[in-house]
């Protein structure tokens, strides 16, 4: 069975990606309060051989994924928040050297770029995007966060909880997608990367000409 949804079809409009997907949109707002400062308290002498108090906090650190590939490398961060099982599953699969050598095997520019085929590493193009890994993922949606550019999302086959390995990264606002595909992580760095790949030439079923090869997928703690 075909895990990807997004295999087979060269039409890029909305209603091409509305067999796909499903139409929801979301947004966040941040508001941020301000009050009165008080004056402040007259100065203590500091006993001698005694630090003054620390007050700088330090910013939690996240663990990030770090895709290497042909063309640059994409750095995301995981939102744990809504979707921890995939994010875990996507950390776990790293971890092994799951990635290494698979590719971005269809490329759709406007739409998306998908990933992480363990078939893609063979000199078969037929079969790039029928693969999946050790796991079946449950869908995990939400309605906090929007497919919109940068947003990494599970590809998957006709069930919504048959995640795997399969993963695509946003080109452009797609918030059609939402409530059908489990978004796990956002990009911090590299959308020019992104942009570069979208921009690669393709063949028969959006596969690049030349490969753009995942030449390395590590996890790390920033």
């Amino acid at each position: 069975m075909n895990t990807s949804p997004l295999r087979g079809t060269r039409r890029r409009t909305v209603s091409f990606a509305a067999s796909l997907f499903a139409c929801a949109a979301c947004g966040a707002v941040l508001a941020f309060g301000q009050s009165a400062t008080p004056a402040p308290p007259a100065p203590k002498k500091e006993t001698m051989g005694t630090p003054p108090a620390k007050t700088e906090t330090t910013a939690a650190k996240k663990d990030v994924a770090v895709i290497k590939t042909t063309q640059g490398t994409i750095v995301f961060e995981f939102l744990s928040d809504v979707a921890p099982k995939m994010a875990e599953n996507f950390k776990d699969l790293a971890k092994s050297g799951f990635y290494n050598g698979t590719t971005f095997h269809r490329v759709i520019p406007g739409f998306m770029i998908q990933g992480g085929d363990p078939l893609s590493k063979d000199n078969d193009p037929n079969n790039d995007g029928t693969g999946s890994g050790p796991r079946k993922m449950a869908a995990e949606f939400t309605t906090k966060y929007s497919h919109k550019r940068g947003m990494v999302s599970t590809a998957r086959g006709p069930s919504p909880d048959s995640g795997s390995c399969q993963f695509f990264i946003v080109h452009k606002d797609s918030p059609h997608l939402d409530n059908q595909y489990t978004l796990f992580g956002r990009v911090l760095e590299g959308f020019e990367v992104v942009d570069k790949i979208a921009a690669v030439q393709c063949g028969p079923n959006n596969r690049p000409l030349q490969n753009v090869v995942m030449e390395k997928v590590t996890i790390e703690t920033r």
